[in-house]
């Protein structure tokens, strides 16, 4: 039944077909306008024929929706890692809780703290900023 022409194709093929038509651009199969006629025709298909017309003269087009993201992690050099949360694994990162109540907590200290530069609580913001994240780019550098 995959091989029937008539079959109606989801959002996961045509993206699938974008992304090889990106890598056949990338390598120097197609030319920009070539790209540009080709991806229009793959946004407007609805069937595999109409898929597989795109590729016709370009070699091994793999149309499988999944069969990029797994390819392309097994050819690094890097273990196929899936991303995580970095602090949590239900997804709460207490660091971005703490930077949303700090212009709060800076407004509160503001009003309620009598001292003549009240204003320098606002410099708390950008300093929780520099104290939360600005120790990631290792992290970032890892993943």
């Amino acid at each position: 039944m995959a091989d029937n022409p008539d079959v109606r194709i989801g959002t996961a093929e045509r993206e699938q077909a974008l992304s090889n038509l990106s890598q056949h651009l990338s390598d120097g199969r197609l030319t920009l306008p070539e790209f540009d006629e080709r991806s229009a025709v793959v946004a407007a298909a609805t069937t595999r024929g109409q898929l597989d017309s795109v590729f016709t003269d370009l070699p091994t087009p793999s149309l499988a929706p999944t069969a990029s993201r797994p390819l392309d992690i097994s050819r690094s050099n890097e273990p196929a890692v899936p991303p995580t949360q970095p602090d949590a694994d239900d997804g709460w990162d207490w660091r971005k809780a703490v930077m949303g109540a700090a212009p709060i907590i800076a407004l509160i200290l503001f009003f309620v703290v009598p001292v003549s530069n009240s204003w320098l609580f606002f410099l708390l913001i950008p300093l929780a900023g520099a104290l939360l994240f600005g120790g990631d780019r290792s992290k970032k550098r890892d993943r």
